[in-house]
């Protein structure tokens, strides 16, 4: 990902083979709003897994769920927004705004090329909740009540969209839809268009799939945890492991050439080194197995990187025992003897697993534990029944440079991303 011929695109594309780099992260999670709030909370393995709230879904099987608690989208994002937009778009409109902020890159710095700087998001389940109520605003009311945004809000690709719109940015913009893993498989379009000649790229992913109508479709989903104890409904790697728990949010990252980074004096979070994809097949966990390892040995091919380097792993952590035994083979398999000693973690245990944003919430921990030299645990996570250095408990502190994500798609997809540590000072 990180090296390869740029294309032209005048004065402000990239620069040469310069890596690709994270400069900004914008963070909208169940345990915290905005990155701060986010690590503080990862680092001391704080589980937020409660009873879903949302109304509606008092009658459905699935009782526990990752909520984003006190986000007032009202607060972060225009009115006009808002009301032809779902709760999915509303936290990437409001990542989106965090990720900028923190790379220190306003509007002035590329109104001058607008073309330069480009959107590329990922998700799985689109705006459900928008569109479950104007559906029934059909079948109560009539199709003259049903709002003129319904074409737009439900759809997978309305967060590049209205981003897009919103910041003025008219470089290459699209959406991913490979299942799960596309959250990291958008880091791969970004650092591509990179490349290519844009200046500067917003990638990442969120999702709000908690509405009843989104629920339903998910019950079909034979992984899906009904347990009804928050504690107990998420606990892969153990033998307790009884399924996911979903939960909504996601997370925004800036992504551009380090040396366009340098110039203008952006912070360097992160460098984005490897990315490898494969694709299985649905519901065949030993296959995703295979298909995992062949995605890890990709993106380490592609970062130049030897299995002993990686520093931490970043497990997808399904959570069933065949899903589970299928992880650990892939780790080990394409790892080696370093497979059974590297430090594994899934933070998402204590928040949810949010679909194509679960890869990149955990991106954004890799990074931060990258910075701050930590291994944040895994919560709600004992007694580790697979042949991995699982951290549960509390965090580690270790020496860090190299971190794998890993994700897996309930459809087939599989992918892994390779990053290592950047130049910014902690926070």
């Amino acid at each position: 990902m990180s090296s390869g011929k740029s294309g032209k695109s005048g004065k402000s594309g990239s620069s040469g083979n310069s890596p690709t780099v994270i400069t900004g992260i914008g963070v909208v999670a169940p345990n915290g709003i905005g990155a701060e709030a986010f690590w503080k909370a990862t680092e001391s393995g704080v589980g937020v897994l409660g009873r879903v709230t949302r109304q509606g879904c008092e009658h459905l099987p699935l009782r526990v769920a990752g909520e984003v608690r006190g986000f007032d989208p009202g607060a972060l994002v225009e009115e006009r927004y808002l009301v032809q937009t779902d709760r999915f778009t509303h936290h990437a409109l409001a990542a989106a705004d965090l990720a900028l902020d923190d790379a220190r890159l306003g509007r002035a710095d590329y109104e001058d090329d607008p073309f330069s700087v480009g959107v590329v998001t990922a998700a799985g389940s689109g705006g459900g909740e928008f569109g479950q109520r104007e559906l029934q605003r059909l079948w109560e009311q009539g199709p003259r009540y049903v709002g003129p945004y319904q074409s737009i809000a439900w759809f997978y690709a309305a967060s590049t969209g209205q981003i897009s719109i919103r910041r003025g940015l008219k470089g290459p913009c699209g959406v991913v839809a490979s299942d799960e893993a596309g959250g990291l498989d958008a880091f791969a379009h970004a650092a591509r268009a990179i490349r290519q000649g844009s200046r500067a790229m917003l990638v990442g992913a969120t999702e709000a799939p908690l509405a009843p109508y989104s629920i339903v479709c998910q019950l079909g989903y034979e992984a899906l945890s009904t347990h009804e104890d928050p504690e107990r409904a998420y606990r892969p790697f153990t033998d307790k492991a009884c399924g996911y728990v979903p939960a909504e949010g996601g997370a925004m990252f800036l992504v551009e050439a380090e040396a366009a980074a340098r110039r203008r004096g952006a912070p360097v979070r992160a460098v984005l080194a490897g990315h490898g994809a494969t694709f299985t097949g649905p519901r065949n966990p030993d296959a995703s197995g295979e298909g995992l390892a062949h995605a890890i040995r990709g993106a380490l091919r592609d970062a130049g990187c030897a299995p002993e380097e990686i520093d931490v792993v970043f497990a997808d952590a399904l959570g069933t025992p065949q899903a589970d035994r299928a992880e650990a083979a892939a780790i080990a398999d394409a790892l080696g003897a370093h497979g059974r000693k590297v430090p594994v973690t899934a933070p998402k245990t204590g928040t949810g697993r949010a679909y194509c944003a679960a890869p990149a919430l955990d991106t954004a921990a890799a990074v931060l534990a990258l910075e701050h030299g930590i291994l944040p645990p895994t919560p709600n996570v004992f007694d580790v029944c697979h042949d991995l250095d699982v951290v549960t408990g509390s965090a580690r502190p270790a020496e860090l440079r190299t971190a794998l994500v890993l994700s897996r798609g309930l459809m087939g997809s599989n992918a892994a991303l390779v990053i290592r540590k950047g130049t910014t000072t902690p926070m």
